[in-house]
């Protein structure tokens, strides 16, 4: 594995993926009964984000950074920007919080965590952050064995954050197993889906494939800060949300609208949020 998440922490992709997992644990938290998270690939709570990574691509300064000051964000949004100033007191962004972090935040005392990390060194770094915790266990291991090894939880509502690194050819191919696995152990598990949009023709097969897969509701989300024909990388990033809170969609209509706008680079951003299995 050579992907360190050090490099893109609170990129445009992050402030898509986290605003929405954050809002999901909210909703789902609506009931008194306990709640598990899981999540896949984890990788460590806190990033630097003036450190030598994140300073030498500086992605951060096109997501959080361009909602950091402003006093007119959604809520959703607002919600999430609170949470990432918890680790920054002084007002001035230095930390941003991983999804293992975020959602320590906001855990019960009913709740607890199942952490997965197959990076050596994050794995331990990560033991060693929640050493104290004892809600939230933290295991060195391959993530898409995660529904097997876990699955169903004695908790019975359980929320997934699947987030692999994508260095591999076969990683869409991977989660879509791992999804299936997940739905067939216990088949009211919330699971978050976060996927690179570099070339879109390459996931029209992914989602052909999840639209036939026999999974329950099935909610896209979208969002492109470049145009879709643009070579510079990672042009946006997607969610495919099974199981997804309600009301969620209908607070994304106006959210995504605004993000869009916001994090526009090299032309006008876009943005797309829709149904391909069980529409409500």
């Amino acid at each position: 594995m050579n992907y360190r998440h050090s490099f893109h922490a609170g990129n445009h992709a992050d402030v898509l993926k986290h605003a929405i997992l954050l809002r999901m644990v909210t909703l789902m938290q609506r009931k008194e009964a306990p709640l598990c998270y899981l999540d896949s690939h984890a990788g460590t709570a806190l990033y630097d984000l003036q450190g030598e990574d994140a300073g030498r691509t500086g992605e951060y300064l096109d997501g959080i950074g361009r909602l950091w000051a402003r006093d007119d964000l959604p809520d959703l949004l607002a919600d999430y920007r609170e949470v990432v100033a918890r680790h920054n007191p002084k007002g001035e962004l230095q930390l941003y919080p991983g999804s293992p972090q975020l959602i320590a935040d906001v855990l019960r005392e009913q709740d607890r965590m199942i952490l997965s990390e197959l990076h050596p060194v994050d794995a331990l770094t990560l033991k060693n952050h929640f050493a104290d915790e004892p809600r939230i266990a933290v295991h060195q291991r391959d993530g898409y064995e995660l529904p097997k090894a876990f699955l169903p939880v004695a908790e019975k509502r359980a929320l997934w954050l699947i987030d692999p690194p994508f260095e591999k050819g076969d990683d869409l191919q991977r989660c879509l197993r791992a999804m299936q696995q997940g739905v067939q152990r216990m088949r009211q598990t919330v699971i978050a889906l976060w996927y690179p949009i570099k070339d879109e023709r390459l996931l029209r097969d992914f989602y052909r494939q999840i639209s036939e897969a026999e999974l329950p509701k099935v909610l896209r989300v979208e969002l492109n800060v470049r145009p879709a024909d643009t070579s510079l990388g990672l042009n946006g990033s997607g969610l495919m949300l099974i199981n997804p809170p309600w009301p969620l969609w209908e607070e994304l209509e106006q959210v995504l609208p605004w993000l869009a706008r916001q994090f526009a680079q090299s032309g006008p951003g876009d943005w797309r949020m829709d149904w391909l299995v069980g529409a409500p």
